[in-house]
């Protein structure tokens, strides 16, 4: 059977989000703002969930339509075949959202969606009682200039959570928005990584897990394994097929320095957790002290707002920073931050800059090259190597 999907995901992280899903076979793929939308079977839906690395989480598109008045939308949901999808006993709590629409209060909406699921239930199973006592459904709407559509939470938990990052450094990086930056920055399998603020590690092993092929969601569990509907054996399967991609042999290193001991401690627990402590090492260092490699790339989330709380102090580890790598030669630095005077901060302008969101914090991408063999050729100016670099 063939699907309609949605993955939502970060804006700016689109086009990640899109190579991801025409991966694991999806058709008809359509990318918007803060979305992908494709068709697929069963398997596709497993190898979603599995492979996305950039995604929130992925979408059954069940039904959509025109929901202006409240009447509307419980015909919109109530003509789902629901009994085809749960069992009379399944638990389906709703949550949805409304935007620019003539329905504008979510929890009046929430109570139409529930009422006209548990209508259709009934008349489906022929039962009066629903216990909800049974395998949960997450339900899910979304109503935009009075156009609604109705979905099934597939993947549970947001697929951001790959079950390695037990516990975290204040404000870290979410997974799939660090898979969205290192996507800018081309991961392969012979790369070498170097982030001068680790944290967690998020950027190392999210990076390490891309390098080596590992599927990011190899080391959790997804709703829709439990779903009814979905064939016995699917997602073990696509697990089986994910496995038998991984390259253990790859040649990728990355190397993370935080000036906190118990961070570098806690990345190292996380990286060992994702299966990628052969390849990525953690080490207690300022970044006064950074000397990256001329090989590598960085990525980098300098401590900024939550993480430390003192703009000037924020403003002068990017100066250091940016020294540090006006020392250098690397073949590109990839930073995110939502200080909008970032450039000043570091010293140069970048060559290039994304916009990406962190949530509903805007941030920017600052990208900077090693353009060292296009020199003469009209490419913009590599790092200064200085006579006493490191």
């Amino acid at each position: 059977m063939e699907y309609r999907m949605i993955a939502p995901c970060y804006f700016g992280a689109e086009s990640a989000t899109a190579f991801d899903i025409r991966r694991v076979g999806a058709k008809d793929v359509t990318v918007t703002d803060g979305r992908v939308a494709f068709t697929g079977d069963a398997d596709v839906l497993a190898a979603a969930n599995l492979h996305s690395r950039c995604a929130e989480r992925i979408l059954l598109l069940l039904k959509a339509g025109r929901a202006d008045t409240f009447d509307a939308l419980f015909d919109l949901v109530y003509s789902v075949p629901w009994e085809e999808l749960m069992e009379a006993d399944a638990a389906f709590p709703v949550k949805g959202s409304s935007l620019s629409s003539q329905l504008s209060s979510v929890p009046a909406c929430q109570s139409i969606v529930k009422k006209a699921v548990v209508e259709r239930l009934k008349k489906g199973h022929g039962v009066q009682i629903l216990p909800e006592s049974g395998m949960e459904y997450r339900i899910r709407f979304s109503i935009r200039k009075n156009e609604a559509e109705i979905m099934l939470d597939t993947s549970g938990e947001g697929l951001h959570k790959r079950g390695y990052r037990k516990k975290s450094t204040l404000a870290p990086i979410k997974e799939t928005l660090a898979c969205a930056m290192l996507d800018l920055g081309r991961i392969y399998p012979d790369s070498a990584v170097r982030d001068p603020f680790c944290g967690s590690g998020t950027l190392c092993i999210e990076a390490a897990m891309k390098a080596l092929h590992i599927a990011p969601g190899l080391r959790r569990r997804f709703a829709a394994e439990r779903y009814a509907f979905v064939p016995a054996g699917t997602f073990e399967r696509a697990r089986t097929a994910a496995l038998e991609q991984v390259v253990r042999s790859a040649p990728f290193e990355a190397v993370g320095y935080d000036i906190d001991p118990d961070a570098v401690a806690l990345a190292a627990h996380n990286a060992k957790l994702a299966g990628v402590d052969a390849h990525v090492r953690f080490r207690t260092a300022d970044v006064k002290d950074f000397a990256p490699p001329e090989s590598c790339l960085v990525f980098t989330n300098p401590p900024y707002g939550e993480r430390l709380g003192d703009a000037a102090g924020a403003a002068a580890l990017e100066h250091t920073l940016g020294e540090r790598l006006a020392r250098s030669r690397v073949k590109g630095a990839y930073i995110i931050t939502a200080d909008a005077d970032f450039e000043a901060h570091f010293g140069r302008k970048a060559q290039r800059r994304r916009k990406l969101y962190n949530g509903m914090i805007p941030c920017q991408v600052y990208m900077y090259y090693d353009t060292g063999h296009a020199q003469g050729k009209g490419g913009p100016a590599p790092f200064v190597k200085k006579e006493n670099a490191l």
